[in-house]
Formats: C-alpha cells, sequence, structure tokens
C-alpha cells in the first residue's frame, strides 16, 4: 500500500479531480498555497495498492500539464527596495510535485 501526495496547480486540479473518479481513485483534496509564487494549489492524498501507482502516475501526468506564465516578482523584504524594479518573469508553473510514501496499516470505517 502506498500513500501518494500529489501537489497540482489550482487550474490543473478539477480535471485531475474527475480524471481520479472516474478511474475509481478515492482522494482527499486540501487546499494549499506554494511558496515561490504563493500561488494556490490543491494537494491530493490518494491511498492505492502498489499495483497501482504506475497507472495513478500516468493518470496525474495526463491531467497536469507545466506552462508557461509571466508573473510580477515579489519585492525583496530586507535591504534597499529603491533599486528594485518588478519586471514581470516568465516562470515555469502547473504540473505536479509527487510523493510516494510506504504505508504500514490502511483503515477505512
Amino acid at each position: 500500500m502506498k500513500l501518494v501526495v500529489a501537489v497540482v496547480q489550482d487550474q490543473d486540479s478539477n480535471r485531475l479531480s474527475n480524471a481520479l473518479t472516474k478511474n475509481d481513485f478515492r482522494a482527499t483534496k486540501l487546499a494549499s498555497t506554494g511558496g515561490f509564487l504563493r500561488s494556490g494549489n490543491t494537494t491530493f492524498l490518494i491511498g492505492v495498492d502498489d499495483s497501482l501507482v504506475p497507472k495513478l502516475m500516468d493518470l496525474i501526468r495526463e491531467n497536469c500539464r507545466s506552462r508557461e506564465q509571466m508573473v510580477a516578482p515579489v519585492s525583496p523584504m530586507g535591504g534597499n527596495a529603491d533599486s528594485y524594479i518588478p519586471y514581470p518573469v516568465e516562470v515555469e508553473v502547473g504540473g505536479a510535485t509527487i510523493f510516494v510514501l510506504p504505508i504500514e496499516q490502511f483503515h477505512h470505517f
């Protein structure tokens, strides 16, 4: 048994949630916030048998794509902000960050 923790950008969240339901995967959705861009994310907690992990990974890969996005950088917290000019920067966002953890026991009441 594995616990798959998938951190997904909000834009991909509904598409992934629908795909998980359609393919009989049960998941818990948690609202989360990214540290770098401070943008909204959704964290999925999914308990799955070892044999189904590859199918789940494919499903996440198909529904969570990375994309380029223009963002305004965050102003510096300390130091001199007089010379700081916030030009938009193109960064890669989206996709999914996935952790697969072993589970010793699983109970469903």
